[in-house]
Formats: structure tokens, sequence, C-alpha cells
């Protein structure tokens, strides 16, 4: 029978007193199914239940309930798969034991130096709440001894396995001898977290608080189908057309989330990003600008945002969709928290599609495909916005008295309706300018005819490969495609010669297809891409001469198409690789190396 009300919890009286501080009545169904399980008989439990759900208090409440406080020595160890996860539990579970005199509990992590760790090791903490790697390195230094641990928490176990933690957790559980429980919690129950129930777990009970998989009914799913090299433009519009937005982009990789962020920082956008790679001193800043609302998007990746704890973000926007599905609820359940309603959008490829049915199964939702807007749509939006705001401003009284006469003096002429376009002019020119010639992002839109200027045309690639390789003209369009990512639809005017091919992609697109293709190799070999030594082309013509033009005959593949498409994202920049330590760097999370490619789910 469930309890409803924290007040009917048999816990001790110092926890009761803190749970009435904080102002908790209610326990969520995760908390009413465990809570009482775990205060009146401890047993190994698994408990599964999404992010958001309140799985620190589900286990952090009975951990205070049996620690004893006149115990010197660490009686209870959670393990937490980031830094951020780690000072958030201290806080939470600090909170809870407020009254607890005696108490200590100490967070050690990667990112900061060990040595001022160990001194607060070697206080004798009651609870330990610690990353994998960083417990590691202190149990190699002889800085804390595990002997005498009786409870075990494994939180977030499904992401510590996904970021490669296996071994780290195996030899660490290897090392807790007097261990009397295991407490496993997670959001998914693969066969790895299975696993380890299996080796380390006794007679478990498993709870679930619902359906596997299904996401908050106070979110719309919606998804937006370009071409790939038009998603980071199809982003920046999505921002335009949504004026008010506070929310997450999501990257797969801590490189993406870097790169993406440093673009829209350069056009002015109030973001930042949020990636393992940083230093802890300025994720904690980042996530203090985060939530005093400094910044509108933080641009994250999966890993980084196990962190965040932000009741009030109003979108969730998948810049790629994750590789597991499974990953895409913990995404969406970033927003529609506190009963609130929330929007996910997914930027998708064609190819991609498939992908969100295979989701929408998992998650039992229906999703909304959308047009990606045009430029009338995002100025038109951003107006009745500006004027949302000139309407319900309320300037401070004083500003009135200081001000009035010189502004009606200003102004005493000029008509009202005058004043107010003036006013909106100046807030809407900006976005004008940049949506006034705005191409068509959606996938499949076709021009009407082919332009001349490299924005507009198509440029004509070289590639090293050609029949002697075993390639027709469609072999190799299947290995561009998957090796790139991108649409076949926007290869043109294919060539296979004996050692080398040609073909035609947008102008804009170019550069991406160059730096990207150029890192792959064909049986072995690699791969080499430049744009061909030819004059500029417009229309069914196949160009000129140079490169193209020595070799015998040829197969082709497509023809021409009616006309090009004026691309506007650039791909170019400098690419950055990321290290990092043994809590975020590189391997773990997935960054450096450039754009890898979609895998299939």
């Amino acid at each position: 029978m469930l309890m409803n009300s924290f007040s009917s919890f048999p816990m001790r009286e110092e926890l009761m007193r803190a749970i009435s501080d904080l102002g908790f009545d209610t326990p969520t169904p995760i908390q009413q199914k465990v809570i009482p399980q775990l205060l009146s008989e401890p047993i190994d439990i698994i408990g599964l239940a999404q992010t958001g759900t309140g799985k620190t208090a589900a286990y952090g409440i009975p951990l205070l309930h049996h620690a004893d406080v006149a115990v010197k020595h660490v009686q209870c160890l959670v393990l937490s798969p980031t830094r951020e996860l780690c000072m958030q539990i201290q806080e939470e579970m600090s909170k809870y034991g407020t009254h607890m005199r005696g108490l200590r509990i100490t967070a050690v992590y990667g990112g900061v130096p060990i040595t001022g760790q160990i001194r607060e090791v070697r206080a004798n903490p009651q609870i330990i709440v610690a990353t994998p790697g960083r417990l590691i390195d202190l149990l190699e230094r002889k800085a804390i001894s595990l002997d005498k641990l009786q409870y075990v928490v494994l939180d977030e176990a499904d992401e510590m396995l996904n970021m490669g933690f296996r071994e780290d957790i195996d030899l660490i559980l290897k090392n807790t001898p007097s261990r009397e429980h295991t407490w496993l919690f997670s959001a998914t129950m693969s066969n790895e977290v299975r696993g380890i129930a299996k080796r380390f777990m006794k007679d478990w009970k498993e709870f679930s608080v619902a359906a596997a998989n299904t996401t908050n009914e106070n979110i719309d799913h919606q998804y937006y189908v370009t071409n790939h090299h038009n998603r980071f433009e199809t982003l920046r519009r999505l921002l335009d057309f949504t004026p008010g937005i506070y929310g997450i982009i999501f990257t797969r990789t801590k490189q993406d989330a870097q790169e993406v962020s440093e673009k829209l920082m350069k056009m002015g956008y109030p973001t930042s990003p949020l990636h393992g790679d940083m230093d802890q001193k300025m994720r904690t800043k980042v996530m203090e600008r985060f939530k005093s609302k400094n910044l509108q998007c933080l641009v994250a990746t999966d890993v980084a945002a196990r962190g965040i704890d932000v009741n009030d973000i109003t979108h969730v926007i998948n810049y790629e969709l994750p590789d597991d599905p499974e990953v895409y609820t913990h995404r969406s359940g970033r927003t529609a928290r506190a009963g609130k309603s929330g929007i996910c959008m997914s930027i998708v490829s064609p190819k991609q599609i498939s992908n969100i049915r295979q989701i929408e199964r998992l998650v039992k939702q229906k999703f909304h495909k959308s047009d990606i807007p045009d430029g009338a749509e995002v100025v038109r939006k951003r107006l009745f916005f500006y004027m949302e705001q000139i309407a319900s401003a309320e300037p401070q009284a004083d500003f009135a008295k200081l001000y009035r006469d010189s502004m009606h003096e200003q102004f005493a002429e000029m008509d009202k309706d005058d004043l107010i376009r003036k006013l909106i002019w100046l807030q809407l020119k900006d976005t004008i300018d940049i949506y006034q010639d705005s191409m068509d992002l959606n996938a499949g839109y076709e021009t009407k005819e082919r332009g001349v200027s490299r924005g507009n045309r198509y440029v004509r690639l070289f590639i090293n490969l050609g029949e002697k390789d075993g390639l027709n003209a469609q072999k190799l369009l299947q290995f561009i495609t998957e090796s790139v990512d991108i649409e076949a639809n926007i290869i043109d005017r294919m060539t296979v010669r004996d050692m080398s091919s040609f073909f035609n992609v947008p102008g804009d697109a170019a550069e991406y297809i160059i730096e990207h293709l150029s890192t792959k190799k064909f049986k072995g070999r690699k791969v080499r891409l430049e744009e061909a030594d030819q004059k500029p082309f417009g229309g069914g013509s196949g160009g000129g001469g140079g490169r193209e033009s020595r070799g015998g005959g040829s197969s082709s593949y497509g023809g021409s198409r009616e006309g090009g498409r004026p691309e506007r994202a650039r791909f170019s920049g400098d690419v950055k690789t990321y290290g990092g330590s043994r809590e975020g760097g590189g391997g773990r999370e997935g960054g450096g190396g450039g754009y890898k490619g979609k895998k299939k789910y």
C-alpha cells in the first residue's frame, strides 16, 4: 500500500523536521514505492524512473535514516556519472540531513585538485558521493577505505555504463567487502544494467514508476526535416522563431557543442556550451548564468546535462537525434517539469524519419511534423513578440518623472502611428535584413533556376575513386551519402572514370563535404577530395576543361536537375579537438575528431 505523504513515513525525527522545513508534502511515485521499503526493511533494490522524478530523495532519505552519525567512517557510498550530478546529490542530501548533528557528506569528483578532497575524506564523513574515476584515484592513493561500507547506491547506472565506467564500477564494488545492500537506480533496464545486478546484488526487488520509456504527456514533440548541411541554419531559424525560448540544445559530441555554441555566440545569441572538457569553475559559472536566465540556451552533451536541475525550461532542441533512442526520453524530460508544458524539437534529415517513427513507438506518443518557418514568418513572429513586450512593459515611476518633458518635446510633432512604426523598426531591422532573401530550408525544396554565383551554383568536385575500385555511379553515390550523411538528391551530374570520378554539389555544401569525406577510407585507401580544376558553369553544361577534361569515356548518373540550391549555411571555421581527464574527457563523452556521421539505430 502506497503512503501518500512524507509524514506517514517511519523516519527519524530530524529528517521529518527537515522535510517539513523544505515544504515537501506529497512524495513522487518512485518515492512512495521505495522509501517505505528501505526505511523499514533495507534490501537490494532496482529503481526504474526517468530523470527528474525524485530519485535522489528516494534513496537519500533512507540512507540518512540508517546512517550512524556517532560512527566516524564511511558507511554509505553514492556513485554518479558526472561532477554536476555529484554536487547536486550532495547539496540535496545535506538539506535533508540539516538537523542531524555530526553528519558529514563529502562529494569527490574530477576537474578540481585532489588534495583538498583527500583532506575532506580523511575527516571521516559518513556518506561519500563520488564519480567512479575520482574514487578509484583516491583508492589507489590509499586516501580512502571502503572496508566498513554498508550501503552502495548506483545512481544513473545506465549513463555510467554508457560512459564506459563498467570496469570502474566492478573494481569499486569488489573493494566493498562489508557491503550489506546495493541500491541501483536507472532510467532504463539494459542488459548491462541487469548484468551488474546479477554480479553484485542479492535477491533484489524491482520498483518501476511507469511503463518503460514513456514521456511526459505535457511535452509537444515536433520534428523538422531538412538536408543535413542545412542543420545549423535550421537551428538558427528555430531560435529566431521562438524569441522567448529558455532551453537546452543537445548535440552528440563535445566538439559539436563547442562549435555550435561558438557560432551562435558570434551571431549574438545568449548561449553557452556545457560539456565535459570545460573545467569545473567554468561549468559552475555557466550554470549560474543559465539559472539566473542571463543565458537563453545551453548547448550541451547528454552527459553534461545530467547535472541540470531547472524547472522552467520551455524547449529542448535535438540538434541531432541521439544514437540510442532511449536517450531521447532523457533529453525531452528536461522540459515540462513540475506540471508545466514544454516543447521538444528535433532537426532531422529525410533518412532519419524512420528513426523518428522508432522513437514514437518507444515513447508511445505521436510526433508532429512541422515546416521550418520562412523569413516572413520569422519576422511576423518577432513583430508580435516585441509588440507584446511593449504592451506589458511597466516603466519605473521615476523614469517617467525624470524624462517625461524631454520625451514629449522630442516627439510632440510625431504622429502616434509613425512613432510606433519607428520603435518596431528599430527592433526588427536586423531580423528583416537577415531574412528578406532567406531560402526555404525544408527538405525537397527546389529553385526555379540554377544560379551563377558560388553561393547559388553547383560546384564540381573531384574524388580519387573510380571503376578500378569496383565502383559505378550508384555505388559511389551510396558511399558518399553514407560516409558524410548527406541526401542523395543534392548530388548531381556524377561521372565515374577508371581511376577518378566527378560530381556536382551545392556551392555552400562543398566545403562541408570536402572536409568530412576527406577523412574517410575506401578499402583501406585514403579518400582525396577537392574542387575540380575547371571554369565556372551554370546550367546544363558539364563545365570547361582542366582536370576533368583528361581521361577517356565516362558513365554518368543522375543528369541535370532543374535548378540548384542557394544554401545559406557555410561549413568552415576551425576544427577544435578537446582532451580531458578521467571524469569527462574525449574518450568517454565522445568528443574530438569532427562530425562522425549518422549511426543507425
